[in-house]
């Protein structure tokens, strides 16, 4: 099985590289850790002008559909702030893939040029991965919609120009199916932003939402149908946004601080190293499956399942090897003298533990993977 590039997947990576190269400067990458905000403006800018953007919306790329993988991928080894540019292209790739044909034309363009950011507001405080529990609530007035609520982890709100919603419109239905997305311009008035800084350096957000009037123009997918919306944006977002590989710059980082320290010559060492590089190559391929089935049309609900159990909790162990082999110096972080890796190895040993519930937790994705591929019965005790 051959799974080299063909010549055109590599001059797409190669202009890639070369535009991450001239954007994702030290103090880019200073700036993304000091404000939380994961995100750069001049790169997402940069891509979109050479039209890299549209072609990485699921189901609407021009490219192969290697293509998506590659974008997400050189982001990631780089350690670019790429998480608002995935959330972006993934919430255009449900626009593309639910939305009205004028949704179509008034969204996807704005994020594909890189100049728009979303913010998803699906978990509430109460009730976390039980999304579908939620109590934000959407009320038919007239031609409108008024909707009430308060959503967290909305991470990007502060810097988005829109939000995806979703609310609870029929509560006499059962959970799951009272359900209906919408997606507005988050100036909209009644929509208040309040900021969540996190251990990983992330700042997250808490949404607010008091008396917003949107029409049915605001309606993504549906009335009632807002839980299929989502399962869409889930979709992609579970294996093929990046976030699958995010160990490859922290093993980067390590080398590099630990080849001349001395500490790369103990066998656990190179051992340790061995196993991450084995542990990326296998989530990269994964990833590579999902993101395919992306990029053709399909909806990697499955794969992107499996995809995510295992890079996330191979990001872990990897993290937690690096913090034990560097010893006091993985405590120290960025511009401390001495710190193991820069200062990585201390802000991926603070990151890496949410990675595993964002995005649906790994229990969530285990039920998922039992119940679809395994043919495991629903019922559990």
């Amino acid at each position: 099985m051959d799974f080299s590039l063909s010549p055109e997947n590599i001059a797409y990576r190669d202009a890639v590289r070369a535009i991450i190269e001239a954007n994702v400067t030290p103090e880019v990458i200073d700036r993304m850790h000091t404000t939380g905000t994961f995100a750069s403006p001049e790169l997402n800018r940069a891509l979109g002008r050479e039209g890299y953007l549209e072609r990485a919306v699921p189901g609407m790329g021009k490219g192969d559909p290697i293509e998506l993988w590659i974008l997400f991928h050189e982001l990631e080894k780089a350690g670019a702030p790429y998480d608002g540019l995935a959330v972006a292209i993934m919430i255009a790739g449900v626009v593309h893939a639910v939305g009205t044909d004028e949704q179509k034309a008034r969204i996807i363009p704005s994020i594909t040029s890189g100049e728009s950011m979303v913010g998803m507001g699906y978990s509430e405080a109460d009730f976390g991965s039980d999304v579908a529990s939620i109590k934000t609530r959407a009320v038919r007035d007239g031609d409108e919609w008024v909707i009430n609520g308060a959503k967290m982890w909305t991470t990007m709100a502060h810097e988005a120009d829109w939000i995806i919603l979703l609310t609870r419109t029929d509560p006499d239905l059962p959970k799951h199916k009272g359900l209906t997305m919408f997606i507005m311009a988050a100036d909209t008035p009644g929509i208040s932003v309040d900021a969540v800084h996190t251990m990983g350096t992330e700042r997250t957000n808490a949404t607010y939402y008091d008396d917003v009037r949107v029409g049915d123009d605001a309606v993504l997918g549906g009335v009632n149908e807002g839980w299929r919306t989502m399962t869409v944006a889930l979709a992609f977002e579970r294996g093929v946004m990046g976030g699958s590989n995010a160990a490859v710059p922290l093993l980067r980082h390590f080398h590099d601080w630990a080849a001349p320290t001395g500490v790369l010559d103990g066998p656990v060492a190179r051992e340790r190293m061995a196993r991450a590089v084995i542990d990326e190559t296998v989530a990269q391929l994964l990833t590579q499956r999902s993101a395919w089935i992306a990029a053709s049309g399909g909806l990697p609900g499955l794969e992107g399942s499996m995809t995510k159990v295992f890079a996330t909790e191979a990001y872990q162990r990897i993290s937690g090897w690096f913090s034990q082999l560097a010893g006091p110096a993985g405590l120290l972080q960025f511009h401390e003298p001495g710190a193991a890796g820069e200062g990585f190895v201390e802000y991926d040993a603070r990151h890496v533990p949410v990675v595993t519930i964002y995005g649906g937790t790994s229990e969530i994705n285990r039920n998922n993977i039992a119940e679809r591929h395994l043919r495991l019965p629903k019922a559990r005790r």
